[in-house]
């Protein structure tokens, strides 16, 4: 039976959630499978992945063939990484303990640039936020300055009113 490793489609329409399992390739997408081993959400940013790393890895070295995008995601949780040190080990390349050492070391550096990503998204985040605030407030300002503007054209024009009235009225009785 050929297994594969792939995504079947969950959520709903525009707001794609994957669910990882292990299927066999001749089942219809979204059908029947043998084992789920994690969930893959692409909406977030940087994408939501929660994989079973060493179910994971079981499959893999029982045969299981990745899809392209779930190769994908394997290799971004080390999943395929891992599977390529323990081929070394097995052939005599460096004993597990040397494995075991370098995949503690990618896995750190791993973390250290996703937590980075994650920073830097948040400042960005962040950053737009109060550029927004700040052009909104420069926008209300040249409001207010215009309403105040108006405000004055008025007043200054009632007060002209006025003055001509007043003008009118004290000519008037002169003129009786």
């Amino acid at each position: 039976m050929p297994v594969k490793i792939r995504l079947a489609r969950h959520g709903k329409k525009g707001y794609a959630f994957y669910h990882i399992v292990v299927a066999d390739s001749r089942a219809p997408r979204d059908g029947k499978f043998i084992e789920k081993i994690g969930t893959y959400n692409p909406n977030t940013n940087p994408a939501t992945i929660e994989l079973n790393f060493d179910k994971a890895l079981e499959w893999l070295r029982n045969g299981a063939q990745p899809t392209d995008t779930c190769r994908a995601i394997l290799s971004y949780k080390g999943v395929m990484y891992k599977k390529h040190l323990l081929g070394g080990v097995a052939k005599g390349a460096f004993d597990e303990a040397t494995a075991d050492a370098k995949f503690e070391k990618w896995m750190s550096e791993k973390a250290a640039k996703i937590s980075a990503k994650t920073q830097r998204v948040t400042g960005e985040k962040e950053q737009s936020r109060k550029a927004r605030l700040a052009a909104e407030k420069e926008a209300n300002e040249k409001k207010a300055k215009a309403i105040e503007a108006k405000r004055a054209e008025a007043a200054a024009a009632a007060a002209q009113s006025e003055e001509a009235e007043a003008a009118a009225e004290g000519e008037a009785p002169a003129a009786e």
